[in-house]
């Protein structure tokens, strides 16, 4: 007996697309949140352009336009030294997504609609319980403990999939949670009304202590988040409030930016990130989005990870699943781990790079001033955080020269 053929530990954008592409295909799937939608989640709230095809398929993309998501048409960084580069999604030099323009949405409403979506196609939803554990069987995952109510029972399924975030019970339980030992940063987020000079570009400041990003989500409200080394953790839990607007106060840059502005909201707390997993499953489980790996919020792969993820892993077992057979059903699982690694290796190195030259001043200035003169360049490493150029394109000897050395590097 079991509860359902596949239980989906979290209900945001991995636990939601894992279960609408299962659910399609005529799997039986349940998703458990511990939370009641809508909800809010700490997040840039930015979505990639490619995030645009997958909302697509999953007749999402409309409702999250109509919700109000404020396009994005690339992004633009200030280094330390004040050098600005500047990125367009549509200038990426031949390459094209299904979107040229990249969307930010508040995940209160961008979660919900998910959801929605999951519903529709077959998934059922238990909100407000809390998931505690695995039950094994014989090595394998057989399902999950959960509570409700006070109320502690056991779930029985063929598959787990743990969409739980950074700090998945699912991945924590089976032993295949790991940290990275640096960088380790950790975010404040809030909201704001009322910020001056917001265009159609995601902006980040980066600066020796941290770094720190706006973007326009919609209906005149603005996603303000700021990202500090985990050193700092004792000051931002004395006062998150003070010491994130201390912060803006202390930048002129910022501070005349915010001068009329509101914020909406308490300041929140996220991390420490450059988390990873060991694997992305084990006999009679897996890993999706943040639960499987999240390194840093710089790039913003966040939300589109978790859906490509979801898509990914629905795509490798339904057929394992529909035949109702262990066996195939660890061979599909280790599958998706391996096709996984081979789509997002790329952009991963990037990401590592990046987050590792974010906390070296000198080498990120000396790159700045490259991009700020080769458009070209900037615009086709934004469409690599755009999900949409291969990471190949930046990872090749000529341009990786031409971003260290610029202008006295001679092929």
């Amino acid at each position: 007996m079991r509860d359902a053929q596949v239980i989906v530990v979290g209900g945001g954008p991995a636990g939601s697309a894992s279960a609408y592409f299962l659910a399609s295909q005529g799997i039986d799937v349940l998703i458990l949140d511990r939370a009641r939608f809508p909800r809010d989640k700490v997040c840039a709230e930015y979505l990639s352009p490619e995030c645009s095809r997958i909302l697509d398929h999953m007749s999402a993309l409309n409702p999250v336009e109509q919700a109000g998501a404020a396009h994005l048409a690339g992004m633009r960084v200030q280094a330390p030294n004040g050098a600005v580069i500047q990125g367009e999604f549509a200038a990426s030099h031949g390459f094209s997504g299904f979107r040229d323009r990249g969307l930010a949405i508040r995940r209160t409403i961008l979660d919900s609609i998910l959801l929605n979506r999951a519903r529709s196609a077959g998934a059922h939803v238990t909100e407000a319980v809390r998931v505690t554990g695995v039950t094994m069987e014989n090595g394998r995952v057989r399902g999950v403990t959960v509570l409700q109510h006070d109320k502690q029972r056991s779930l029985k399924a063929d598959l787990v999939i743990g969409a739980d975030g950074l700090r998945s019970v699912v991945a924590r339980r089976l032993g295949l949670h790991r940290a990275w030992r640096w960088p380790r940063r950790i975010a404040l987020v809030s909201h704001y009304s009322g910020v001056q000079g917001m265009g159609q570009y995601g902006e980040m400041f980066v600066d020796k202590g941290g770094y720190f990003g706006v973007a326009d989500v919609g209906r005149g409200v603005t996603n303000v988040a700021l990202v500090v080394p985990v050193s700092r953790a004792a000051e931002v839990a004395a006062d998150r409030a003070d010491f994130f607007e201390q912060w803006i106060a202390n930048r002129p840059h910022l501070a005349g930016r915010f001068a009329s502005a509101a914020r909406l909201e308490p300041v929140r707390a996220t991390g420490p990130f450059a988390s990873f997993s060991k694997r992305p499953w084990a006999p009679g489980a897996a890993l999706v989005g943040d639960a499987a790996d999240f390194f840093d919020p710089f790039t913003g792969e966040g939300i589109y990870a978790a859906l490509r993820g979801g898509e990914m892993l629905a795509g490798s077992v339904t057929g394992a699943l529909k035949s109702k057979d262990s066996e195939s059903l660890d061979k599909s699982l280790a599958s998706y781990a391996s096709e996984r690694k081979a789509f997002f290796k790329g952009k991963w190195k990037i990401e590592r790079m990046i987050g590792s030259v974010i906390a070296a001043p000198p080498v990120f200035n000396r790159i700045a001033l490259t991009l700020q003169k080769r458009r070209d360049m900037a615009d086709l490493l934004v469409g690599v955080a755009g999900d949409f150029v291969p990471a190949r394109e930046v990872l090749r000897p000529r341009y990786m020269l031409h971003l260290l050395f610029g202008a006295t590097f001679h092929p």
